[in-house]
């Protein structure tokens, strides 16, 4: 069965001013399939997550979501279109509760819900994601997994075609960190397409099927996780060049 193309990056680069952050950026990632975007600190990846998400707009090149150009598109637009994300450090709308905040990610996606329907398919949703609090709850209230696991719920409201992990792992406890890893597998195995940025080595190694290896902005490896892990290139580029 032919696989088709989830997210097509062709020649993707981002300047502000004289910097530039990403430098003719390619590579795809197919339906259902994990795709890990890696590299040290400072190497490009949150940015060329905001390129695909419309949080920044791309200088040139071409950024194409199952066939459909989506280069240039506002955020919103990009949304509606299927694509959904998390960020690094959790954004939550504090003034809500639990189930407000994942029912607002059914109101903006690309599926509209409301009414009873779109409080059904909340409650579903934070369900998925292992929350047993009150859904009446503050998010105030909240662990930073949960609030976590709060902001995935929300994400996955509108069924998104393509979503986003950046960093989602990031600042869990040991613990907290092995029910991450099992909740973003258990999302692989129902068939998402999902790009994750990540540092954690175990969670690339053990979820992704391939990765993209960025450094100062521009791609240096692609391939399995073992593969990339092993490069020299990719080893230098975390670890410098004469400790490597």
């Amino acid at each position: 069965m032919t696989t088709r193309s989830a997210l097509s990056v062709k020649n993707a680069t981002k300047r502000f001013g004289g910097l530039i952050a990403v430098s003719g950026m390619s590579f795809e990632i197919a339906e259902h399939e994990v795709l890990g975007l890696i590299g040290p600190n400072g190497s490009g990846k949150t940015t060329m997550m905001n390129l695909i998400s419309g949080a920044l707009s791309i200088s040139s090149g071409h950024i194409q979501l199952f066939g459909q150009n989506i280069s240039g598109l506002s955020a919103h637009s990009i949304s509606r279109q299927g694509v959904a994300r998390t960020f690094q450090l959790v954004r939550m709308l504090n003034s809500m509760t639990v189930l407000q905040n994942v029912e607002a990610g059914g109101v903006f996606g690309h599926q509209r819900l409301w009414g009873p329907s779109l409080q059904f398919q909340a409650e579903e949703m934070l369900e998925k994601v292992g929350m047993t609090v009150d859904m009446d709850s503050p998010i105030s209230a909240l662990t930073y997994i949960d609030q976590k696991r709060v902001e995935l719920a929300r994400a996955l409201m509108s069924n998104p075609r393509l979503l986003l992990l950046d960093e989602w792992l990031a600042g869990l406890n040991p613990s907290e960190l092995q029910i991450g890893i099992d909740l973003i597998n258990k999302l692989r195995l129902e068939g998402r397409t999902i790009i994750v940025v990540e540092h954690v080595m175990d969670a690339i190694r053990s979820l992704c099927d391939r990765c993209v290896v960025m450094n100062g902005g521009i791609k240096i490896a692609e391939g399995t996780p073992q593969e990339v892990l092993t490069d020299e290139e990719v080893i230098r580029a975390y670890l410098g060049g004469h400790d490597a």
